[in-house]
């Protein structure tokens, strides 16, 4: 059974928490796999980290298990080149995608290496060894740039912008002359792609717009025309791993 709170001073994700003491397993490798995988689960949602980022991040470490064939305790930074090496050669990952399972071995290995959690010892006193970093910065990627796509894919230029929402446009035209009912729904895609892409807005973002979120923006400087702002609701910032709200503005210069 998982526990989220603190018990008796243990940080969540502490051994102690998970697996009692002295007492022998039936498995113990695999048992203690996954209490240290439940133990982490709990660790990150004492953080407040969203469910799927936890689903996701607990599948790449165990396809990292699987793909060594060795327990955490294990584990080496050669067995973790093997399988970068896996990902991008085999499997074709792009960057991004190669570093998300680099990140997710790292962040795990930071939490079982932890004495604060107290793994470490607990592989040591059943297995004669303990985990240890695998992920450095010798072998792992690192975010360089802002925009890791592939040189096929680019933005937009202005001219296929324009293009794109004309398109959009006419298709409202092209339904409702034929008199059919699918001119309104028409009409709302194109609305949503340009309030998407003048706000800047993500795809959950702009899926969670509401009317209300629709106002006067009333700290306009002088001699500029406030546009209308909006409330947006389900973006993630840095500093905040649960979904916030923020307010976007237009302004128009007269």
């Amino acid at each position: 059974m998982m526990k989220l709170a603190a018990k008796d001073g243990l940080a969540p994700g502490a051994v102690r928490l998970h697996l009692a003491h002295g007492v022998p397993l039936l498995r113990p490798e695999e048992q203690v796999l996954e209490a240290m995988l439940d133990g982490w689960r709990n660790q990150q949602l004492a953080r407040n980290l969203a469910l799927s980022t936890i689903n996701g991040r607990e599948r790449k470490v165990r396809a990292f298990a699987a793909h060594a064939d060795a327990f955490p305790w294990s584990w080496s930074s050669m067995l973790a080149d093997e399988w970068f090496g896996d990902l991008r050669a085999v499997r074709g990952c792009v960057r991004s995608t190669l570093r998300g399972y680099q990140v997710a071995a790292r962040l795990f290995c930071d939490y079982a290496t932890d004495p604060a959690y107290g793994w470490a010892a607990e592989c040591e006193r059943r297995f004669g060894t303990h985990p240890i970093q695998v992920g450095h910065e010798w072998n792992t990627a690192v975010h360089m740039q802002e925009c890791e796509t592939e040189a096929p894919k680019r933005a937009l230029t202005r001219d296929e912008l324009q293009a794109f929402f004309d398109h959009a446009d006419d298709e409202v035209s092209r339904v409702r002359g034929r008199g059919r009912k699918g001119w309104l729904p028409a009409f709302r895609d194109a609305m949503l792609l340009k309030t998407a892409y003048a706000y800047g807005l993500r795809r959950n973002e702009t899926r969670m717009l509401d009317t209300a979120d629709f106002g006067r923006n009333p700290s306009a400087w002088p001699g500029e025309t406030p546009l209308t702002p909006v409330s947006v609701c389900g973006t993630v910032s840095a500093p905040r791993p649960a979904p916030a709200s923020d307010t976007v503005s237009l302004y128009g210069v007269p």
